[in-house]
């Protein structure tokens, strides 16, 4: 799809958290490096699996309610294509 995205309003936010996160996985390595308690390492892990989580939603959704919307109202095999990646993309997000 060539265009903007539907993450463009809000690419500013993502691209925030997504540094914030980086920042996290760089502490987490630097815990690993000075031998910080396992519990505390694996509690930083979770707050980033979190934090990662909220990032892919917050896109699949605003995949769906723009590139999804948009294929299913000009129908046709874009539509159908567009179904079957978002579908995939929830199986991903599901198995991860």
């Amino acid at each position: 799809m060539t265009g903007a995205h539907g993450y463009s309003s809000q690419k500013d936010n993502y691209t925030k958290r997504l540094r914030r996160i980086e920042g996290q996985v760089r502490g987490i390595a630097k815990m690993i490096d000075e031998d910080k308690y396992c519990i505390d390492v694996l509690t930083q892990i979770s707050a980033v699996n979190s934090a990662l989580q909220s990032v892919a939603l917050g896109l699949l959704d605003e995949h769906l309610s723009h590139c999804v919307s948009h294929a299913v109202a000009e129908g046709g095999d874009e539509a159908d294509k567009k179904l079957a990646e978002a579908s995939a993309a929830i199986a991903r997000l599901v198995r991860s």
